[in-house]
């Protein structure tokens, strides 16, 4: 890549750290921006998935208020995306890219769904407190795996995913929500990019480049998101994720 596509790359993953932070599809800049400067489609998503986990972590990092008190939580939800992500990873190497396509759509729509109706399931699981688990339980445990290895095999819109399952499994504000979202994003990251890094072709310009910007990103979109109200991040959400089904179906 010449200098000025560095440049390119680099800023797009500045946008795409905030927008992980905050919602999660910050793929689909960094992808696109990647293909656009000449790397394979497969190779950019490889580097791509590499060169995010810096911002995930500063984007996770910014979150660690609303992360207290669910050490748990997310230990036990943290094994279902580390599983999900390797089967993901695994896919990505040796599946045609074409398989998931519809699959994929559809999950972000569901997911979106899931958000705009996570006040009224909230509601539902408040009344009957005393019967639901704390993590979720194993439908949850599933839906993150689920969500793992969508991350692992593409990633964009997986937090969109994750908040969808999250904020309607768990009784919980949705920032704190967010912030357990932002760790199991990061935690599908980093073992897929384990993997990759391993097994697969890794371009080391686009991965500095990607992940230069994404540090800064995670770090503002974290600073940023946690004072959106909830009602705003939700309405945020929803918009992310039908802009992923459009590129996705019309790109």
């Amino acid at each position: 890549m010449t200098g000025w596509e560095l440049v390119v790359v680099c800023a797009a993953g500045v946008l795409a750290g905030a927008i992980n932070a905050v919602v999660g599809s910050g793929s689909l800049i960094t992808f696109p921006a990647l293909v656009a400067v000449g790397v394979d489609p497969i190779t950019a998503n490889v580097s791509n998935t590499v060169g995010l986990v810096p911002g995930s972590f500063t984007g996770a990092y910014g979150y660690r208020a609303e992360l207290l008190g669910q050490r748990a939580r997310l230990l036990r939800l943290g094994a279902a995306s580390a599983a999900g992500a390797l089967i993901g990873g695994i896919l990505l190497l040796f599946l045609d890219p074409d398989v998931f396509e519809y699959v994929v759509v559809a999950l972000i729509a569901l997911a979106c769904v899931l958000v705009l109706a996570q006040p009224t399931l909230n509601r539902r699981l408040a009344e009957r407190r005393q019967h639901t688990h704390p993590h979720g339980g194993a439908a949850l445990w599933l839906g993150v795996l689920a969500a793992g290895v969508y991350g692992g095999y593409f990633g964009a819109a997986q937090g969109v995913l994750l908040i969808g399952l999250l904020g309607s499994f768990l009784d919980d504000h949705l920032q704190r929500v967010n912030a357990a979202k932002n760790v199991l994003a990061l935690v599908v990251n980093a073992v897929a990019a384990v993997l990759f890094v391993i097994v697969a072709d890794v371009d080391w310009q686009a991965v500095l480049a990607v992940a230069l910007g994404a540090v800064a990103g995670g770090y503002l979109g974290a600073t940023l998101g946690r004072r959106i109200p909830s009602s705003v991040l939700r309405g945020i959400i929803v918009a992310v994720g039908v802009t992923a089904i459009i590129v996705l179906v019309y790109g």
